[in-house]
């Protein structure tokens, strides 16, 4: 089942530990759509998926960096070696923060959200899975 956004007992979840200062490095796996669906009236131009992940991450690439994160890899995904018949992906990227607080605090900004249309109307499908190093 393709999960986009995090549902709010999944935030809930990392809000109650919110208080560790554990770094934490989230893992990201990417399905692009063909083409971007964006919501009946949202100011885009017509894309692909992975063009609207663009538009996304010319801004979340940013906030990242304001939360004290940074991008510590990025690949495209070629082979699922171990996973359900037909499960694919475009993408993995690691994401380091420096705790939990930083990223939650990072996705509630304005601009931030203001952005994550443009994730959201570009994947098919996504992983975020967080990790302590």
């Amino acid at each position: 089942m393709p999960a986009i956004e995090p549902t709010p007992a999944q935030i809930e979840r990392m809000r109650q530990d919110a208080g560790r200062p554990d770094k934490i490095v989230m893992i990201n796996l990417l399905r692009y759509r063909e083409r971007a669906e964006y919501p009946a009236g949202f100011a885009a131009e017509p894309c692909s998926g992975r063009e609207a992940y663009q538009r996304y991450a010319a801004v979340a690439v940013g906030k990242v960096a304001a939360a004290g994160g940074k991008i510590v890899w990025m690949a495209q995904a070629k082979q699922a070696v171990i996973a359900p018949e037909g499960e694919t992906w475009h993408d993995a990227v690691l994401v380091e923060y420096p705790s939990r607080a930083a990223f939650l605090q990072m996705i509630s900004d304005p601009e931030y959200e203001a952005a994550a249309p443009h994730r959201t109307a570009a994947l098919a499908d996504s992983r975020l899975i967080l990790t302590e190093p």
